[in-house]
């Protein structure tokens, strides 16, 4: 019995993977940063294809993470994030302040941390 739907059900996972079109896995297109002062950074990121929207903001978290690291910060804070699509892609324009310290509130970012498991998820870092 468990042979048998094993069998139906890889029928018709191949049944759905040819009719339907095949879509491409997010594609990490544009990394821009503005450096705003001495502790404030924007982030402008882009992507495109399958589950784009949701690995967005990801990508602009890796991006900062991997830039205050560069920058001699072991922290960030996503102030605010904004987010917009037009056609296909998928933009962020997000702003973070950067800390050698861990800093308050609660959207904090631990950047040697998240670049370590950006790099485990396939997620540029810039």
């Amino acid at each position: 019995m468990m042979a048998r739907l094993v069998a139906i059900t890889g029928v018709t996972a191949l049944g759905a993977t040819g009719c339907a079109a095949p879509q491409a896995s997010p594609e990490f297109t544009v990394a821009e940063i503005l450096r705003l002062d001495a502790q404030m950074v924007n982030i402008l990121v882009e992507t495109t294809g399958r589950s784009a929207e949701e690995r967005l903001t990801p990508y602009a978290d890796c991006v900062v993470a991997q830039y205050a690291l560069d920058e001699g910060f072991g922290f960030a804070r996503n102030i605010r994030t904004y987010l917009s699509k037009t056609g296909g892609t998928w933009a962020a324009d997000a702003v973070y302040s950067i800390s050698p310290a861990l800093p308050r509130g609660s959207r904090t970012i631990d950047a040697e941390v998240a670049v370590q498991n950006c790099a485990e998820l396939g997620i540029p870092t810039g």
